[in-house]
């Protein structure tokens, strides 16, 4: 029972949109639902919203991330804690559709960054996703962001698998990675041609 509450109360955290809730605190709500794809995340929120929004709407994304993941480590026992992968999973898949604006919501990238910070000090799953973005962002400059996305993800999950991560947290960015992808692949934002360079190439 133990399991399944921590299940319920991490899709519920994941569905608390704090782009909607940092947008209404500083009276911009309007210019992030305005944006040009409409997506009520952490890099719309710094966009359209200013740094104070951004700030405090990434360091929302983070911690709803974080804190269930964190939390169930530290208090479900090691033979009980078959639920681990579904806790990882909840409150991104309620960031991307959250119970509370009509299963409609963000990419869930911060999300996924506080939750793989959720598995503090084993650090390796987080080392992992941040390289490859930073990798497609800086080194191979995937564009548009739908494509640098979803292969950031598709591309540590792969590396997951090369490392032999762990399998409950492998499973767990599984979902993850299928959630969205799934996501992006219902998105209604413009999808510019796939264009990659390197970092020396203009």
């Amino acid at each position: 029972m133990n399991q399944i509450c921590f299940i319920i109360i991490a899709y519920l955290s994941g569905s608390v949109l704090f782009a909607e809730v940092a947008g209404t605190l500083f009276g911009k709500r309007q210019l992030l639902q305005n944006s040009a794809d409409r997506n009520p995340g952490t890099v719309n929120a710094f966009r359209y919203c200013g740094f104070r929004c951004g700030v405090l709407t990434l360091t929302g994304d983070l911690m709803k991330g974080f804190l269930p993941v964190y939390l169930y480590l530290h208090t479900a026992s090691l033979t009980g804690r078959w639920a681990l992968p579904l806790v990882m999973a909840a409150p991104v898949i309620g960031h991307i559709f959250s119970v509370f604006h009509r299963f409609h919501g963000g990419k869930g990238i911060a999300a996924t960054f506080g939750v793989l910070l959720g598995f503090f000090p084993y650090d390796t799953p987080l080392l992992l996703f941040a390289a490859v973005f930073v990798l497609l962002s800086v080194v191979l400059r995937v564009n548009p962001t739908f494509y640098r996305t979803m292969i950031a993800y598709l591309l540590t999950l792969t590396a997951m698998a090369v490392v032999s991560t762990a399998k409950p947290v492998f499973l767990g960015f599984t979902l993850i990675t299928a959630a969205v992808c799934l996501r992006l692949h219902w998105s209604k934002e413009p999808r510019e041609k796939l264009e990659v360079k390197l970092l020396w190439m203009h």
